[in-house]
């Protein structure tokens, strides 16, 4: 078992990564299961596959699921959905003491997230990540919201969970396909700071999605140890280090945003295309080599990962999937900051993109130029 702390004075939390964690959940969770139940709230993909180890687990110790099934999907972020939880924990008699339980992906943490922290003024809430996007970012720091017609996570709050429990063995139950979109988050790790853990994701990428156990403990509590540590020192994005986190989101969620938020493009694909596209709009404007461009590119091409427009899906031109971006959560007093890179591992924020500018550069880029 490994334990992260994200240190944040009174709001600290511990991140546990233990395989078979689920089986034993009730180690970790017993303390929260107020009256002997824990309401968990899940979707119906994860309610299959994981909620029976969950649930024997739990009442091995005596403690009583109360289970929330919400459909899965990115259109499970939204105001209708949040109306749907937030009724149905009210109906369940939630206090302002108990905790809610967030067994699921992005998606389910985002949503149980901001539904804890608005919840009679809040409640807490604990982070049961089931897919390898979830583990290795999402479920860490506390960012939580739900998607607007306007764009991705523009409804939202920082709240922190009260601690996240990572069980690497439930992403045996995932689609490759999940998992490779998971990845590009392990990736961002080393290409904004850590150029040797990038070098370490091209020589075990194929370890890590074929399964190997230990490849993806290794990557999770990297990649959940540097993120801690930059939560830490900028938990809610206002020295800017925070928003290195951000590589490749600028370009990632307006790609999500031209294909509808849909099963066309998962939301760690729009990523990877964005890290991509990120370097190779970098290297137009002399700031890397081309030769490191053409390295990230080369990589998640390889894995099966969009690394370009075509790949992701997206038929919009440059000029609207700017439009898309100028809806960005990041815009401040109309400039939009942008992370761009001067090599692999030296991703730094930008505040002079000139738009059209960005608007050109996909247009060629999408015609190979």
């Amino acid at each position: 078992m490994a334990l992260v702390p994200v240190a944040l004075g009174a709001r600290s939390y511990d991140i546990v990564i233990e395989q078979g964690a689920l089986d034993r959940a009730a180690d970790h969770l017993a303390r929260y299961a107020r009256g002997g139940r824990l309401v968990v709230v899940t979707d119906t993909h994860v309610a299959a596959a994981q909620l029976p180890r969950l649930d024997a687990s739990l009442r091995r110790a005596n403690i009583v699921i109360e289970p929330i099934i919400l459909p899965a999907g990115e259109q499970t972020k939204s105001w209708r959905h949040l109306e749907e939880l937030l009724d149905a924990l009210l109906a369940l008699e939630i206090e302002r003491g108990d905790h809610v339980i967030a067994l699921g992906g992005g998606v389910i943490g985002d949503l149980v997230g901001f539904a804890s922290s608005i919840l009679k003024r809040g409640c807490h809430f604990v982070q049961l990540p089931t897919t390898l996007l979830a583990q290795v970012d999402s479920s860490v720091g506390g960012k939580t919201a739900i998607n607007a017609r306007a764009g991705k996570n523009l409804i939202g709050s920082f709240y922190q969970p009260s601690l996240v429990l990572i069980d690497p063995s439930v992403l045996d139950s995932l689609p490759l396909r999940e998992t490779r979109a998971g990845y590009a988050e392990v990736v961002k790790y080393g290409l904004i700071d850590d150029p040797d853990f990038f070098a370490w994701c091209e020589a075990n990428a194929d370890r890590l999605l074929a399964g190997d156990a230990e490849a993806r403990t290794y990557a999770i509590e990297r990649s959940v140890r540097a993120k801690a540590a930059i939560v830490a020192d900028d938990e809610r994005e206002t020295t800017g280090r925070r928003a290195l986190l951000n590589l490749g989101h600028t370009f990632g969620h307006a790609l999500e945003a031209d294909t509808g938020f849909s099963d066309t493009l998962l939301h760690g694909e729009g990523v990877a295309a964005g890290m991509a596209l990120a370097f190779r709009y970098s290297a137009r404007l002399g700031l890397c080599s081309a030769q490191d461009a053409e390295r990230v590119t080369a990589h998640l091409k390889a894995i099966g990962l969009p690394h370009d427009l075509a790949s992701a899906h997206v038929k919009a031109d440059g000029a609207a999937l700017v439009a898309h971006m100028l809806h960005d959560k990041k815009m401040a007093a109309g400039t939009l900051p942008f992370l761009l890179a001067r090599g692999i591992g030296q991703t730094f924020l930008s505040k002079d993109v000139v738009l059209d500018d960005v608007a050109a550069f996909l247009d060629a880029d999408r015609a190979g130029a």
